[in-house]
């Protein structure tokens, strides 16, 4: 499930990506499979690992282009251990309303893009998340959990302001808005409700099958109620000093 578009990055062969905050890997996959020289970047060692034996097999099953490379690192958003401007392309989904200092994260994304390169951030929606914050406190607030709530202007100018320009949002994952109301409602413990059961099947089936049904359904939902908005920027090209 991407909430990220690659061809508004402009990832292919060849493309240097970091995914920051890369979780389970499902960018980072991506990214391999079209070509990509991706690091998945992450402080979660143990989840780490088990991204490292996917891609490896995806490697082996020639799931990838033959040049294409994929490791994963651990370390710290707010320390990248790279140059400045040493990625083509970097990600950073649903990972900056985890971090307390946000700015700091958003100043190391930025300073590891190169100049032309691009940027997308995603985060939980405004309303959506809004409206789970209301119907639970499970939700968010747990160890490493949502610490806040964005407005998209708000994120846009956290990263215009950084020097980045802006050139594209989106919305995303309109089916799973309901989901996660439904789950506040009932408890989010409580994976086993028969309703709760019941949608998760729907998503599954959803992703495995991609029927026209869903996706028109979530076509139609996603700017009104996607779960996740998806911001793309691009870092100038400065002209160098005059000789």
């Amino acid at each position: 499930m991407l909430t990220v578009d690659y061809d508004r990055l402009r990832v292919g062969p060849g493309s240097k990506v970091i995914d920051v905050g890369c979780g389970a890997g499902r960018h980072s996959f991506e990214a391999y499979r079209r070509g990509a020289n991706v690091i998945a970047f992450d402080q979660n060692a143990a989840e780490l690992a088990d991204v490292d034996t996917i891609l490896q097999a995806m490697g082996q099953a020639g799931e990838a282009p033959e040049s294409a490379k994929a490791q994963v690192v651990v370390g710290d958003a707010l320390a990248l251990p790279y140059p400045d401007g040493s990625f083509d392309t970097v990600i950073a989904s649903e990972i900056l309303e985890h971090i307390p200092d946000d700015d700091g994260a958003i100043t190391e994304l930025i300073r590891v893009l190169k100049p032309g390169g691009t940027l997308a951030v995603t985060v939980p929606r405004w309303l959506p998340e809004k409206i789970c914050w209301l119907l639970s406190d499970a939700y968010h607030a747990n160890e490493g959990g949502h610490i806040r709530i964005y407005r998209a202007d708000q994120l846009r100018s956290k990263l215009t302001l950084g020097g980045l320009r802006f050139t594209h949002s989106e919305h995303a994952h309109g089916l799973h808005t309901p989901f996660w109301w439904l789950k506040c409602a009932v408890g989010v413990d409580k994976p086993e409700h028969p309703a709760v059961k019941a949608y998760h099947k729907l998503l599954v089936w959803d992703l495995m099958s991609q029927p026209k049904l869903t996706r028109v359904a979530e076509a139609a939902l996603n700017p009104l109620v996607g779960k996740s908005v998806a911001l793309y920027f691009e870092k100038p090209v400065t002209d160098g000093p005059a000789s």
